[in-house]
């Protein structure tokens, strides 16, 4: 009897039950509306030119076609570019991360003197800038990182607003962890390295995502400061393939394909998976720290 009353009470109503499959059937429209442009730039970039003006962009090609793809692939300078770029990516990432939580977590502490001025000097670099010139001849000309491969990395590896919300992670961990460590004869690096760091991985995974992101997609600093094209990084290259004309008829001639054959539409398509493909790819892999790390400095200023 007992029994048949306690599964009779976890048993959920009619309405309960209507009102989780709209839920997940308006998750399922939601991620379906999400994913259809995708599937837009996917099927397109093998779709031939000629059925664009006919069919427009379809999500499944009329007539398949590899040629887009042939003339992306078709030089190896397209790997090198992919090397740069997850070079730079993972580097950076690291590195950022690394002047991150350095600044943030002394920044977290209420005994770090001489911290509101710190702070505020940091934040005011977030409203005022020195201005392109100014930073082009430092980078360039101080520096001398003109045509190196880590002015890819250093000119941006460290964000202010991410430091913000690293620094807003850390202050909302209870204080009672690091003061128990105290206690037991710890100092602050390894407080930081042994206990704040194992219950930081959202904040963590989240901020990295931003960074890698930023490293992976960034084309603007190659722009400005390489001329070496073995040292350009993925995005710019696929950019100057699309917008130089003189780019496209050397990856024509090394494919083998006429420079009138050149699938302009689809080559953008196929330009855009090559990018985001290996993002796509990993972003499974941080899903479950980055959706709990959405809140991140979301509590305490």
């Amino acid at each position: 009897m007992k029994a048949a009353v306690k599964k009779r009470g976890i048993r959920k109503s009619r309405g309960e039950k209507a009102f989780e499959a709209a839920v997940y059937l308006i998750a399922t429209l939601f991620c379906l509306f999400c994913l259809f442009p995708f599937a837009i730039i996917l099927g397109s970039s093998f779709e031939t030119e000629a059925n664009f003006a006919v069919h427009g962009f379809p999500i499944i090609p009329k007539d398949f076609t590899l040629s887009a793809y042939e003339v992306v692939l078709g030089d190896s300078q397209i790997f090198k570019s992919y090397g740069v770029t997850i070079f730079t990516t993972v580097a950076g990432t690291i590195f950022s991360m690394f002047l991150t939580i350095t600044m943030a977590y002394p920044l977290s502490l209420k005994k770090l003197k001489f911290r509101n001025a710190i702070t505020f000097f940091t934040y005011f670099t977030m409203l005022f800038g020195g201005g392109l010139v100014p930073t082009y001849l430092l980078i360039s000309k101080t520096l001398g990182m003109k045509d190196n491969i880590w002015v890819l990395i250093l000119p941006i590896a460290f964000s202010a607003w991410n430091m913000f919300l690293m620094r807003n992670f850390f202050a909302g961990i209870p204080v009672e962890l690091s003061e128990s460590a105290y206690i037991d004869g710890a100092n602050d690096f390894q407080i930081l390295w042994k206990v704040i760091l194992p219950v930081s991985k959202p904040g963590l995974a989240t901020i990295s995502l931003f960074y890698a992101l930023g490293y992976w997609n960034q084309w603007y600093n190659a722009m400005l400061y390489l001329e070496d094209k073995s040292l350009f990084p993925l995005q710019y290259l696929l950019m100057s393939m699309l917008r130089n004309a003189e780019a496209l008829r050397e990856m024509a001639m090394t494919s083998g394909i006429s420079m009138g054959a050149i699938p302009t539409n689809s080559l953008r398509m196929a330009t855009t998976v090559v990018a985001i493909g290996p993002v796509i790819l990993l972003y499974p892999f941080a899903q479950k720290y980055f959706t709990s790390g959405l809140t991140v400095g979301a509590i305490k200023g």
